[in-house]
């Protein structure tokens, strides 16, 4: 009878080290279902023309991340740009950059990590920016020559196979600020064409493409010039293949 306090002691510690064990397992699984998680970077410094666009994008682009279970890192801070920090994101977005955003330094890990089989996905403006770095210019596929005004215009989707372009209709009108290109990598695979004869200003002719992907220096790389006005963040069909576009610079 003497030992019943003693006994209950015991149970009582064993029982409470029991449930301790339990959530100590729990959050180290949680943590590891966290680690797990994929992570993408959007990125968004201008050192030129700004978009306005630019919130809607990122705000649009967080949403699709908490849909798919995808974290989105946002920054306009190239500080970034180191080997350590790159190393964390399946792939890193251009949106709507501008202008001269990166040093040699930061160019530096960004080579690293496509090489090392990281994921590049460039909206509209991506190609505006890093005019003096050639190794850019192929990853992007080409770089922005001039636009004409915003208005209506028909593309031809060309490859319904990429998880970018499979929900879209073969002929996709829709309401942007159309890119003329000039340095353009030939070795990009099209997915979809500008039809310049359903606009004004056009200037690539016949071949004009306005989506494309590529494998790239180890990594992968997906580019669409759609992506100029607020609405197309709002634009499901846009949105659609922007996020297509970025699942495989993820590598998926």
């Amino acid at each position: 009878m003497k030992n019943r306090p003693l006994l209950y002691t015991l149970l009582l510690l064993l029982t409470c080290g029991a449930f301790s064990c339990s959530s100590e397992a729990s959050e180290q699984a949680a943590a590891e279902v966290d680690a797990q998680q994929k992570k993408i970077l959007v990125f968004s410094k201008t050192a030129g023309f700004r978009h306005k666009s630019i919130p809607a994008g990122k705000a649009a682009l967080q949403q699709l991340g908490k849909a798919h279970s995808v974290a989105v890192d946002t920054t306009e801070n190239a500080a970034v740009f180191t080997a350590d920090s790159l190393q964390q994101y399946a792939a890193v977005v251009f949106l709507n950059t501008t202008g001269d955003v990166l040093n040699a330094a930061q160019q530096a890990a960004f080579e690293k990590y496509i090489q090392s089989g990281g994921g590049f996905a460039g909206v509209h403006a991506a190609t505006d920016t890093e005019f003096d770095w050639p190794w850019y210019n192929k990853l992007a596929g080409a770089y922005f020559a001039s636009h004409p005004e915003i208005q209506e215009a028909a593309i031809d989707v060309l490859n319904k196979e990429h998880p970018s372009t499979n929900h879209l209709p073969d002929r996709w009108e829709r309401t942007d600020e159309w890119y003329n290109f000039k340095s353009m990598n030939p070795d990009v695979r099209v997915l979809a064409n500008l039809d310049e004869s359903t606009y004004k200003g056009g200037e690539n002719g016949a071949r004009h493409p306005i989506a494309w992907y590529h494998a790239y220096d180890g990594g992968r790389a997906f580019y669409t010039a759609m992506g100029h006005t607020e609405a197309s963040y709002s634009d499901e069909l846009f949105l659609e293949h922007v996020w297509g576009g970025i699942t495989y610079a993820m590598g998926e």
